[in-house]
């Protein structure tokens, strides 16, 4: 077994997000403008299909690569500039928490649950998140279409 200081950055980490959800939930028991027992079906998944959009924003989109690169180390080579991971470190920890949909996906999806249930200017963001999580999932299903139709086209041709 390897042992490194990395496991040091990820339990202070995980450590620092179980505190903010304990001071989330005891904000919220005192603040909260929706009670969890009052979700619906329907608020359930736009806190979902919020977080999902986060995510994909987050850890994939170019738009906030701008962010994720933050964390990550530059190595200049002779003709073209890389990134790469810092070997160990709380940038090492944050770049590996932005580049993990599943380790992203708590942090987010406990954002967005904080914030639908603290207050109602949450819900227009989550509305819009959530909205365009679902025009996302119908162009790449469009695109999945697209793409399969030009492989049995070539396929056919082929033949």
């Amino acid at each position: 077994m390897r042992i490194t200081d990395q496991y040091f950055w990820n339990f202070v980490f995980s450590v620092f997000f179980a505190a903010l959800v304990v001071m989330g939930a005891i904000i919220l028991e005192g603040e909260a403008y929706k009670e969890w027992a009052d979700l619906t079906l329907v608020d359930y998944t736009l806190i979902t299909l919020a977080s999902f959009r986060i995510i994909r924003l987050m850890v994939y989109d170019k738009i906030a690569a701008f962010f994720r690169e933050q964390f990550w180390d530059v190595h200049e080579g002779k003709t073209k500039v890389t990134l790469v991971k810092p070997a160990t470190g709380p940038r090492r920890t944050l770049a590996d928490l932005l580049s993990c949909p599943w380790c992203f996906g708590v942090w987010a999806t406990a954002s967005v649950s904080f914030f639908y249930l603290l207050t109602p200017y949450a819900f227009y963001p989550v509305l819009l998140l959530a909205l365009s999580s679902i025009a996302t999932l119908f162009q790449l299903t469009a695109n999945l279409i697209g793409w399969k139709a030009e492989q049995l086209k070539i396929d056919v041709e082929s033949r």
